[in-house]
């Protein structure tokens, strides 16, 4: 499937409420387990997202509202999406950049992407959606699907 949009990533099916885990790992396997039953990823994605998040760290001090962005390389997509999983409880991911301080994630984007070459235009849209409080915390208090795809096609428009 081709990116045309990034907005086309979002599947309803895949924007998770209330999801719970003790820690990255177990989260990050959780998602990728979701991702594969999907059919979007092969059965080597879980592995290679948790050992990519361990050497390349993906928390975001955001404001508001912390965030990871876990992914890997496209070798292990099958088609192009992006799961939202708006944590019970925040989790701590490692702070992009700098691999040392702990970012306690409430929402987490992660990505499943094909096509390496529109990887960099996912993640600026995104970044520049992280960037925005009151685009975060609406995110975060919406209850259903269509309401966080409402708030993210309105930032991506």
């Amino acid at each position: 499937m081709e990116i045309t949009q990034v907005s086309t990533l979002f599947n309803p099916e895949l924007i998770l409420f209330d999801v719970t885990a003790n820690d990255r790992t177990e989260l990050l396997k959780k998602l990728s387990q979701k991702l594969k039953e999907k059919g979007y990823v092969r059965e080597s994605f879980e592995e290679a997202v948790i050992e990519r998040e361990k050497v390349y760290p993906t928390g975001l001090p955001t404001p508001g509202v912390s965030v990871a962005l876990p992914h890997t390389d496209s070798i292990h997509v099958l088609k192009p999406v992006i799961l939202i999983a708006n944590l019970k409880r925040p989790v701590a991911f490692k702070e992009m950049g700098n691999g040392i301080r702990d970012i306690l994630a409430e929402l987490v984007f992660m990505l499943a992407i094909n096509q390496p070459e529109k990887q960099i235009e996912v993640l600026k849209k995104l970044m520049s959606i992280f960037s925005k409080k009151d685009v975060l915390l609406a995110i975060k208090e919406a209850k259903n699907p269509s309401k966080v795809l409402e708030i993210l096609k309105e930032q991506m428009n």
